[in-house]
């Protein structure tokens, strides 16, 4: 009777065992053999299942990638940016946690990022899905810039939110640890310190960020 008790646990722990194998086995496919060329049948070998299985778990590759970006701000550890923008009230200190987010997404995610907008270029979900993101992220900017003291900004809300996206990109991420060396840490202090300096009609007095 014991072991008929926990059964239901072990198949669901099972599930979800697949469902992880069939999205990291995916994802593996997408990053080195780009969208188009990879197929459902591709990734059921990859992950070692039948065809029908992965599309019982995600139903085609669009809800596989949709799967894969939902994780991906789990990836970079959202509860900590929550934590750390409601343990402060000082602006730059909040830009701060915002640009480690950044650095945490591109790190960890930043090959699914591009893949999701190079496929957007011919799927219209995958467009979407990256103007869904993208949207995401301006929301987050709005509510963090509207809850400080009127005049901390330097730029009106839509200016400053667009300062900020044009700053911290994957592209911007991707050329200064990739093109010249940059470590991740360096990129983020610099983020820090550039976002403090464009972003705030008073910015605090910064160190060299290398």
């Amino acid at each position: 009777m014991g072991e008929r008790r926990y059964d239901s646990l072990r198949r669901l722990e099972q599930a979800q065992r697949t469902r992880a194998d069939i999205a990291e086995a995916a994802r593996r496919l997408f990053v080195a053999q780009g969208w188009a060329a990879t197929t459902v049948r591709d990734v059921a070998r990859e992950a070692g299942v039948s065809v029908p299985t992965v599309y019982a778990a995600y139903r085609n590759k669009t809800g596989l990638v949709r799967a894969l970006a939902d994780a991906a701000d789990l990836t970079a550890d959202l509860p900590r940016l929550l934590d750390e923008l409601e343990g402060t009230a000082v602006p730059a200190r909040q830009l701060a946690a915002m640009a480690g987010y950044d650095r945490r997404l591109f790190e960890r995610a930043g090959d699914l990022i591009a893949l999701v907008r190079e496929a957007g270029r011919t799927e219209p979900e995958l467009a979407d899905l990256y103007r869904q993101a993208r949207q995401t992220a301006d929301g987050t900017r709005v509510q963090v810039f509207t809850s400080w003291p009127e005049g901390t900004l330097r730029h009106d809300l839509p200016t400053a939110v667009d300062v900020y996206a044009g700053l911290c990109t994957i592209d911007v991420y991707t050329t200064f640890t990739v093109e010249r060396g940059w470590s991740p840490d360096r990129v983020e202090r610099w983020w820090a310190g550039a976002l403090a300096r464009e972003l705030l009609s008073d910015p605090p007095a910064q160190s060299s960020e290398s």
